[in-house]
């Protein structure tokens, strides 16, 4: 079967398996990272859907072939992945996954041997003519593979970002949706002496059968919003599939978007970073950008998109970046997504203020915000002008980096194409409820004309 072009995307490769995604792609796809990056060795992780062990085998064979050694560390999460590719000796890394996906699909992240991102303009394209003309030739020397465990020493770094967490005493609901966290946020916590642990659906499964492991959308959220109410737990924690989005709900059961997320933490990080740089996508909301000016830091927008935020927080040195589908990153964590490093500042800051979670984020809510809306049309580019055109008069700023941002005094609206689906997606914030539904139904209509 051909390998179809459209899996890969703008910073990952993704999309039906058995299907689009099979053996044949991933030994060719082995072969071509080692061609592209030069790789002498390449870390492999793996996740746990059911299409998994067949993809890893068939990639680890392309890269062997292909003249390359393999450090296979089996079953991982994302940022355990990326913590690894950044301190064991490798060139080159390949996590086989679909993230948040559900049990249909599984994929590919790619990075270099510094956890840096292979994405759309740092390699991707490359990668996808050479896997698409399948031009290799065997290597003269055949590779090896070895085996890695890495789960402590990854635990241990995490602790060591937030090294007072372990004087909590509360308790937290967990829900790891029977993805990948499952393998290691019980260990995680079982160093938090007097946290207790009310974990859920920690057993991996690919077909998740409670619900999605996606942790944005809000009907995944009700068994731990549940849970939280029932155990009068200080916070819930709910993690994707691959564990590197993490969605959090607070003491009184309500879900915290994830951009208040990064409002939230920002501040508390540029205390021990005075004056340092925090990025957030083009759909955070106006309050991201407040909290990190009134804490003495400088704020910039970004595109969407983890490889596209990790290699602008490089260049500028961000001490740390958020983005409204809850993925957090660090300076300190080789500028990459580290979850488990999130929900231990909540914990420590809990602590530390010795008031609940809602209390802590209710300022934070001061806008109404419509959420992401989606939208199934053909011509997304038409669209995005209509809007643009409608709204622009009067705009105090204008932003395209990622389709358009218009933003006007009492409200704003992020219309942009997806990177990973066929759909328009659009955001809409105002200063009141009545303006933010006002303006998300005029855009609406403008988007379906």
């Amino acid at each position: 079967m051909a390998i179809p072009k459209q899996v890969f995307k703008s910073y990952d490769i993704r999309g039906l398996s058995p299907g689009e995604i099979d053996a044949g792609l991933a030994h060719q796809l082995g072969r071509a990272v080692v061609a592209f990056t030069g790789a002498k060795t390449v870390l492999v992780g793996r996740d746990m859907r059911a299409t998994t062990p067949e993809l890893a085998a068939a990639l680890i064979v392309g890269i062997t072939a292909q003249g390359a050694d393999v450090v296979d560390m089996g079953l991982t999460t994302t940022p355990m992945f990326y913590f690894a590719t950044a301190t064991v000796e490798a060139d080159a890394g390949v996590m086989v996954t679909a993230s948040h996906n559900p049990a249909q699909y599984n994929g590919f992240k790619l990075c270099r041997g510094d956890a840096s991102p292979i994405g759309s303009g740092s390699g991707m394209e490359e990668i996808r003519d050479a896997v698409l003309a399948g031009n290799f030739s065997d290597a003269t020397r055949q590779g090896n593979v070895r085996e890695i465990a890495l789960r402590d020493a990854y635990i241990e770094k995490v602790l060591s970002l937030v090294p007072d967490a372990v004087k909590a005493d509360m308790t937290v609901a967990v829900d790891t949706g029977n993805g990948m966290a499952g393998h290691v946020v019980p260990a995680l916590f079982a160093k938090l002496p007097n946290v207790r642990f009310q974990g859920m659906f920690l057993e991996l499964d690919g077909t998740f059968p409670n619900h999605e492991a996606n942790p944005i959308k809000e009907e995944t959220l009700t068994d731990l919003k549940a849970a939280v109410k029932e155990h009068g737990a200080a916070l819930g924690i709910a993690y994707d599939g691959d564990a590197d989005r993490v969605g959090f709900v607070d003491d009184q059961g309500e879900t915290i978007p994830g951009d208040v997320v990064v409002a939230l933490v920002a501040p508390d990080l540029l205390r021990v970073n005075p004056g340092g740089t925090v990025l957030s996508d083009v759909r955070c909301s106006w309050v991201v950008a407040e909290e990190v000016a009134k804490a003495g830091g400088k704020h910039i927008m970004s595109r969407v998109g983890h490889a596209h935020i990790k290699r602008q927080m490089k260049e500028l040195g961000a001490v740390f970046a958020g983005e409204l589908s809850s993925h957090f990153y660090f300076r300190d964590f080789f500028g990459v997504e580290c979850a488990d490093g999130v929900a231990l500042i909540l914990i420590d800051m809990i602590r530390r203020s010795g008031k609940p979670l809602s209390e802590l984020v209710r300022p934070l809510r001061r806008y109404a915000q419509s959420g992401e809306i989606n939208f199934e049309i053909e011509d997304k580019a038409a669209a995005i002008a209509r809007i643009r055109e409608a709204f622009a008069p009067g705009a105090t700023q204008i932003i395209e980096i990622d389709g358009v941002r218009i933003e006007h005094e009492d409200w704003w609206c992020s219309v942009r194409a997806s990177n990973t689906e066929p759909v328009l997606r659009l955001n809409v914030e105002g200063k009141t409820r009545a303006k933010m539904e006002e303006m998300r139904d005029a855009i609406a209509t403008l988007i379906r004309a």
